[in-house]
């Protein structure tokens, strides 16, 4: 679910929007893999990701003039960390750490996006989490299938090993959904993952999507692309692409307060509100924009970036410094985070730039 980081730099790499020559470029993209090494138990390593991108800026910055002419404001990195470039997958830490300093004039690609949060900076795209197109297309069921489930879901209702004392995980929200409807015949959930789990999306009207750790998980992808009205819980949630997804039109937002009434709010639900949202994710359209293909197809998650890029254009001429004039303080932060990564150059060997030239041409 990490994995937006990676196909990002993919697409980018062969898209007609990339240029060679820096001097026609609109933005400037540096492909740092913060995510890639993970704890056993799949979590992001909170303590080499902001060494790791440090060190991508300090080779940028010391080797190419592009970083120093704006610190970064023409800049982009994707982060699809828990709390993206806060750097670290539980709330109370990446609030206390807060975006990385060197960061502060980038725009960031993240998959995390709560409203008022000090993880969320003004400006920033939120994109979907990765999901595999192929993997899913695979277990398509036919489409005519009756949704004999009524509310869906799969994953973890409490996390003894990171939060053992409880209800600090997804701020109790879960933990309500397992106590208040584990023996309610119209609730299917379980911890466990079972093979038919993209099946079983597609014969159920509602899936649960709650917050983790982090407000997003792969789970509102995964009931849009299967036509599962997405039930979202998790306060103040910013959502992807919102110009390109009509969120309160698809999906039932429940306040976490209110889990405990999930029952009743779902059944009150008029039949033919139920109806209208399936029809409105059938829209392949919809599907689309939820996905990283490879290849890349018009309308999907790269192109979206895209747009959301060029509509950021031009730059207001204040990012641009005076030779000599530095902003960002260089030696702020936690002192662990001011060690170099050595493996910085594995990830740096293929710099793109992003010319919005072709994009005005094509408005995917």
């Amino acid at each position: 679910m990490f994995a937006a980081e990676i196909y990002m730099h993919r697409f980018l790499l062969s898209s007609p929007v990339r240029t060679l020559n820096p001097e026609e470029a609109d933005w400037f993209y540096t492909p740092v893999y913060t995510t890639c090494d993970l704890t056993p138990n799949g979590l992001p390593l909170p303590f080499k990701s902001p060494r790791m991108m440090r060190s991508a800026i300090q080779l940028i910055s010391s080797n190419w003039p592009y970083w120093n002419h704006t610190e970064g404001a023409d800049h982009f990195f994707v982060v699809p960390h828990d709390f993206a470039a806060c750097f670290h997958y539980q709330e109370e830490k990446a609030i206390e750490r807060g975006i990385l300093p060197l960061l502060q004039r980038a725009t960031l690609v993240q998959t995390f996006g709560q409203r008022n949060h000090v993880c969320l900076k003004e400006g920033s795209i939120t994109v979907p989490p990765y999901a595999p197109p192929q993997k899913m297309q695979t277990h398509l069921i036919p489409e005519k299938t009756p949704r004999s489930i009524f509310v869906y879901f799969r994953g973890l209702f409490y996390d003894v090993g990171n939060d053992p004392e409880g209800g600090y995980y997804a701020r109790g929200a879960r933990a309500a959904v397992w106590e208040n409807f584990k023996d309610n015949p119209l609730f299917d959930i379980s911890t466990e993952h079972p093979t038919t789990y993209y099946e079983d999306m597609q014969r159920a009207v509602f899936c649960l999507c709650p917050l983790g750790w982090a407000p997003w998980s792969p789970r509102l992808v995964e009931a849009v692309i299967f036509g599962c009205i997405p039930v979202i819980i998790a306060d103040d949630i910013v959502l992807p692409f919102a110009d390109a997804i009509p969120w309160e039109e698809i999906g039932m937002f429940i306040d976490e307060k209110d889990v405990p009434n999930l029952d009743t709010i779902l059944t009150s639900i008029p039949p033919e509100l139920i109806l209208r949202k399936q029809r409105l994710l059938a829209n392949p359209s919809m599907k689309q924009a939820m996905l990283f293909p490879q290849p890349a197809e018009p309308g999907d998650a790269f192109h979206q970036v895209l747009n959301g890029l060029a509509r950021k254009l031009p730059h207001d001429p204040s990012v641009y410094l005076k030779p000599g004039q530095k902003i960002l303080n260089w030696t702020a932060g936690p002192v662990g985070d001011l060690k170099p990564w050595l493996h910085i150059l594995l990830y740096l060997n293929s710099p793109c730039y992003y010319s919005s030239e072709e994009s005005r041409k094509q408005r995917w």
